[in-house]
């Protein structure tokens, strides 16, 4: 089953979820999802980031545990790269990008708009771009702005709200999904 926007219940999604993942005893939080929470033996992020350069393709957990090597390489790639700063990304915020693409169905890698973002890169943006909002969860290394060529924003906004774990923003007009790890949330950019 292809994951689409139109008709999939919750229950398929769980079905089709459930056919490629394994029961674990994964660390959990409160608001997750059943399949984020038990999605799988081995979680795995893929991405690029055209502006640096870097992708990355690693897996970040396996059987229960994240790898700390692991999170430290995310945490580079998702960096602010205009300031080269780098915080903790949280590991809840990529359980959601992994359940996420995984739900898509897709090998494609994420294409990175946006990590972590310092405050004075987010002031920039902020002031050349009124979408940009001043206590962003950017600047907390809780969000990241993604796009995949093989998926519509639709598809991959319908993947987000159905985690069921964070914040998800649909921007049609400029191509890319916002994710993140704060309050469960949906909006139109």
């Amino acid at each position: 089953m292809k994951f689409n926007d139109v008709g999939t219940s919750r229950r398929q999604l769980l079905g089709a979820f459930a056919g490629v993942a394994v029961i674990s005893a994964a660390p959990v939080y409160a608001s997750a999802a059943g399949f984020l929470r038990n999605a799988g033996d081995v979680r795995r992020i893929s991405m690029n980031n055209k502006r640096t350069g870097e992708s990355i393709d690693t897996i970040y957990w396996i059987e229960g545990k994240y790898i700390t090597p692991a999170l430290n390489e995310i945490s580079y790639f998702m960096r602010d790269w205009r300031r080269d700063e780098v915080i903790g990304y949280d590991r809840r915020n990529i359980d959601i990008l992994a359940a996420s693409h995984r739900l898509m169905e897709t090998t494609e890698p994420y294409t990175l708009l946006s990590g972590y973002r310092s405050p004075q890169t987010n002031a920039m943006l902020r002031s050349s771009n009124g979408g940009v909002a001043s206590n962003s969860y950017h600047m907390r290394g809780m969000a990241a702005d993604v796009r995949l060529a093989s998926r519509s924003v639709s598809q991959m906004t319908a993947a987000g709200k159905a985690c069921n774990s964070g914040g998800v923003g649909k921007y049609n007009r400029s191509n890319f999904v916002h994710m993140d790890c704060g309050p469960i949330r949906s909006w139109r950019g």
